[in-house]
Order: C-alpha cells, then structure tokens, then sequence
C-alpha cells in the first residue's frame, strides 16, 4: 500500500505506543482493541506490531496470512533492517480504517541489526516519517516488545505518547521503576515523549490485587490513571483464537464495553496535551 499520493489534510498524526516491561499486562490486547476502537469512531488508524511474537498481527489477520507475511520481506523488521519508508510495508488489517505493519520472528535479531547504525535510537521514527508527514492517519498505535533496551528505546523515541498497560496481580507492578528509569532516560534523548497514562488491566474483583494496584499507582506523581479498567473476560481469549479483537468479535462484552471507554478517554485525555 502506498500513501504517496494521497492528500494531506491539516490534522496532526499523533503517535502512541503501549509499552511495559513485565510480560503479561495485557499490552498487545489492549493496543489491539484501542486501535480498532478508534476505527469504529471514524479515526484512520495505523498498527505497528514490534514483537517478534507477532500477536498484534495475529489479532487481526489468519494465522496463514502472518506465515505469510513473516516468511516474506513485507514486514517490520525487513523495514527497520534496510532502513525503508513504512509507507511500502503497509497492509491492511481488514478492518474499515485500520491498516498494519505486520512484524515477524527475525525481530528476535532486531538489537543486532540496530548495533552498528548511525543515530540507531532513530531509525523507526526515521522511517516513519513519511507516513507521519502524509497526515492520512490520525493515531499510529505501536505494541512494543515486553523489554527495555535498544528497540524499545526506538519504539518510545518515534512515539509522541506513553500508555502503560499494568495487570492487577501481586507482580503487576514489578519492574515499574525500571520503566520509569527507562523513559527518563529516553527523553534526554526525545524531550517530546509524554505519558499518556497507566491502563490497568486483567482487574477480578474478587482480589484485594485490584485494592492494592490502585492505591500503588495513585501513589505516583504526575501519572494519569485511566479510569476504565479492563476485566477479566473469557470473550478476550474467543476472540483472539479468532484472530478478532474483542470489540470487533463480541460488541456487547464486558470488556469490549471497557476497551471502547479506554478508547474514548484516550481521545479526551489526548486534548490536555
């Protein structure tokens, strides 16, 4: 796909990736149905999937298409290693308003490939530009790997936003700090990089979990916490061995309900910026 031609319009690309350290928080779940919530209202929206898991491209597309596309050069990490415009590994994630990068499992080497690169912190958002400067999109959502290091720093310098997802469990807030740490020092680098907010995520209420994360993360200065939290439901996982989101599968569900609010306050949050 090719957004060359297509007419610019006066509106801001805004940038936002969904990043946490801790495996399991319901990252890749929550910016799949964020983005395609955001569809739904009328936004265009662009997915980024870094994780040589693939689970953003597989939320979206048969597993046959992502074997497809992972056994091909039509992915991100082909994009990042011969540093192309995204503009030419853009497909569509067969959702009205929706397109993706589809990632692969050769981004496992991806640090190896950024080591010997000039201005390597750069390169995603290097070449992203074009597809930022084209205004076609109104949100790019970029799902990180569960790790900090050269990659992830990447990911957060071509990001305008932060979104944190944490899961409401005794380890959901392990290596929180090290995120923080992380982002502090990311930003010497890319000033323009703002926390959105935390999303708390995987919440059963029959837990004192639920309690004690809230009260943790109220402890933190300066974070917004987004009211929507994000259930516990089994109508995620029938979604996922559907290659759906949830918001799309089962409109009605609980959790598709909470995604969509997610969805709205990110929208709401966004103008205080």
């Amino acid at each position: 796909m090719s957004i060359e031609n297509l007419k610019h319009t006066d509106r801001k690309t805004v940038t936002i990736c969904f990043a946490n350290n801790k495996g399991g928080s319901g990252k890749t779940t929550t910016c799949s149905n964020v983005g395609a919530s955001l569809s739904a209202m009328g936004r265009k929206v662009l997915l980024i999937d870094g994780d040589m898991q693939m689970n953003l491209t597989l939320a979206f597309l048969e597993e046959e298409k992502v074997l497809e596309y992972c056994s091909s050069e039509k992915n991100l990490y082909h994009a990042v290693k011969n540093q192309n415009d995204l503009q030419d590994y853009i497909v569509s994630a067969e959702i009205t308003d929706l397109d993706l990068i589809p990632s692969s499992t050769l981004m496992s080497s991806i640090e190896y490939e950024l080591f010997t690169k000039w201005q390597r912190e750069f390169i995603l958002g290097k070449i992203l530009q074009k597809v930022k400067d084209s205004h076609f999109y109104d949100y790019i959502l970029i799902d990180a790997p569960p790790t900090l290091g050269g990659w992830v720093m990447n990911i957060l310098c071509a990001s305008d936003h932060l979104i944190i997802p944490v899961e409401a469990s005794p380890w959901g807030l392990f290596g929180l700090a090290n995120m923080f740490e992380f982002l502090q020092t990311t930003r010497e680098i890319a000033p323009q990089l703002e926390v959105l907010g935390i999303v708390i995520t995987k919440v059963d209420e029959r837990k004192n979990y639920v309690k004690q994360t809230r009260e943790s993360l109220a402890d933190l200065e300066d974070v917004y916490i987004f009211p929507a939290m994000i259930h516990v439901d089994s109508s995620v996982e029938w979604a996922q061995d559907n290659s759906k989101p949830v918001v799309t599968y089962k409109k009605n569900s609980r959790s598709a309900r909470e995604y969509q609010s997610l969805a709205l306050d990110i929208i709401k949050h966004l103008e205080s910026f």
